[in-house]
């Protein structure tokens, strides 16, 4: 199972650039591009709700579930 971040499709759709989003959503850019990397092993939901904010975006369309046939134990 993976949860794949969306996060630089939902900046080019809405023409933003890292720099302006790290500046709307107070994280620094270290820590945004690992959210975008999908490097990530968590996010806290006042960091999703602040980016969602930014990005006028739901949740859902920076994040996405993959069911990749592998079963965690």
């Amino acid at each position: 199972m993976s949860i794949i971040v969306n996060l630089d499709v939902m900046m080019a759709k809405r023409k933003m650039s890292l720099n302006e989003l790290s500046e709307r959503v107070d994280l620094t850019l270290s820590n945004l591009s690992i959210l975008k990397t999908g490097k990530a092993k968590a996010i806290r939901f006042s960091t999703l709700e602040a980016v969602c904010k930014a990005l006028d975006c739901q949740p859902g369309d920076i994040l996405e579930f993959v069911n990749d046939g592998k079963e965690q134990p």
